[in-house]
């Protein structure tokens, strides 16, 4: 288990492979952001992106299970949720085929001023396809238990 006490202001780690497939980029879009972009290769070629792409709050989920399953499940984070993202920012379109993987990297770090059982990680996730171009970043914060917090 990962505690706030184990994360470190500059720490970058990498995470991911996630293969977006047509099936679910039409599935997530039908259901969530149905832009004809998005669910029908016939309008989305005479848009601006010329071919079927992922919907941008499709890429961040991606990215969030990406994120969650952690860059070799080698361990779980102490998490305590998150207060949320203040940046957000797409950056070059997902399509059908790509594969998408992320880094991270710690921004800063707190404790709760008025919990002593957390404190407060500030971190930048950049996703990218598979070739290396930047599709997406935020930037939010992560609660997290502390291993000591009760002191």
């Amino acid at each position: 288990m990962r505690y706030f006490e184990d994360f470190a202001v500059g720490e970058s780690r990498e995470f991911g492979e996630y293969h977006v497939t047509e099936e679910e980029v039409v599935e997530f879009a039908e259901r969530y952001d149905p832009q004809p972009f998005h669910v029908d290769a016939d309008a989305a070629a005479d848009s601006m992106f010329g071919e079927l792409v992922a919907s941008g709050w499709h890429t961040a989920a991606m990215s969030m299970r990406l994120l969650v399953e952690g860059p070799d499940d080698e361990d779980d984070w102490a998490s305590m949720g998150s207060p949320g993202v203040d940046e957000l920012r797409w950056h070059h379109p997902v399509k059908p085929g790509d594969t998408l993987s992320l880094r991270t990297e710690v921004l800063e770090k707190r404790t709760s001023e008025s919990r002593s059982d957390r404190g407060y990680v500030r971190s930048r996730l950049e996703t990218y396809n598979g070739d290396d171009e930047l599709v997406m970043h935020w930037v939010g914060s992560t609660i997290l238990e502390r291993r000591d917090g009760d002191d």
